[in-house]
């Protein structure tokens, strides 16, 4: 009896401690960017989700780093993507003057009133969102544009926003977009070499074809000083997930909130670093490589102090693509998952809730 009152004393005061901690906050839900703040209407105090901190977040120093320009890369890429299904690269190609002005249209775009921003919504799927993720309940400390690469499509959508001149933002992301798509088209053909498969485009072609569904993201995690009181437990600004795609390529200001998770189920915090990028191998990729390969299970939690900006690439197959196993890699194994069509699983995918197991659907049943 002593226990049970001593529980329901300390979730009180914990309940007590998180609302008048969010109070400000969520009561005007309050986005700053490095030019302006703008009033986002009240969301509901549970619809938020915490995560209770084991140990105090520290960086984990241990995220392979992998220089594109070194001979020795492509074995580096295997082992990365084997062990950890993430890594860093450096001296990748893609000119800072295409990332810092990207990022400064994204805050410019981010620090629009929310009327103004709301003329690229709904999302669905492409365009502005703020809170919901998706379409099954998920939330987060977060506004976002989706968007597809197609730059017809991406026209239409700005100029909902910006117009008749929504040139500046158009060509920011389109020399974006280009560069970062080139730079995985040759880690994919890095991989293939490291893994010895004969035909080294065999990722790649997949996102040069003229009808790769690959879209692109841009977040804004607006910081969230409340939490500060709030010790042991954090907010969730993007919950838990793997990528359905083949690979993401990350790209975020210098403000730390990423965390990957370990084989062992533990989390990490990933150290920031705005001049670099961080690879993801997605879903697809697992199942190309047969589990060789670790779609990565990553999230990102709310940051006290400053606004986080992130700009993702996420490479995709074209709709009708079959995705299974490569038959060069099979060594006499069996196959773990069965055929589909990128189609089907981006379906099914997109039907889920952000944590869920997405390839689960998609396993081969062997007998026992």
């Amino acid at each position: 009896m002593v226990v049970c009152v001593f529980v329901y004393i300390i979730s009180s005061i914990f309940v007590y401690q998180l609302s008048r901690a969010l109070s400000i906050s969520l009561s005007s839900f309050l986005l700053q960017t490095t030019t302006t703040m703008v009033l986002v209407p009240k969301p509901a105090l549970q619809q938020f989700s915490f995560i209770r901190n084991i140990k105090p977040t520290t960086f984990f120093s241990g995220i392979p780093l992998i220089d594109l320009s070194k001979p020795d890369s492509k074995h580096l890429l295997v082992k990365a993507c084997e062990e950890f299904g993430f890594f860093k690269v450096v001296n990748h190609g893609v000119p800072l003057e295409f990332i810092s002005k990207l990022e400064s249209e994204a805050v410019k775009f981010f620090s629009l009133p929310l009327s103004e921003k709301e003329k690229a919504s709904p999302p669905n799927p492409f365009g502005y969102g703020k809170k919901s993720i998706g379409q099954n309940g998920d939330v987060g400390w977060v506004e976002y544009l989706l968007l597809t690469t197609n730059q017809e499509s991406v026209s239409q959508r700005l100029s909902s926003v910006f117009g008749d001149n929504p040139e500046k933002f158009r060509c920011a992301l389109n020399d974006y977009v280009s560069a970062v798509k080139k730079m995985a088209c040759e880690i994919l053909e890095m991989m293939a070499d490291g893994l010895k498969i004969q035909n080294r485009n065999v990722f790649s072609k997949l996102l040069m074809d003229e009808q790769s569904d690959s879209v692109f993201r841009l977040n804004h995690y607006p910081p969230c000083p409340e939490i500060q009181a709030l010790k042991d437990h954090n907010m969730i600004g993007f919950g838990e997930h793997t990528d359905p795609q083949i690979i993401s390529v990350l790209r975020s200001n210098n403000t730390s909130g990423l965390q990957i998770s370990l084989n062992d189920g533990s989390w990490i915090s990933v150290p920031p670093d705005p001049s670099s990028f961080f690879i993801n191998v997605g879903d697809s990729l697992q199942v190309m490589t047969n589990g060789r390969f670790k779609s990565v299970r990553h999230r990102v939690l709310a940051n006290s102090i400053k606004a986080r900006i992130s700009m993702i690439y996420f490479g995709g197959p074209p709709l009708r693509e079959k995705i299974a196993p490569l038959p060069s890699l099979m060594e006499g194994e069996e196959s773990l998952y069965r055929e589909f069509t990128w189609f089907e699983y981006k379906r099914s995918a997109y039907n889920s809730r952000l944590a869920d197991n997405k390839l689960v659907l998609f396993e081969r049943i062997t007998a026992s």
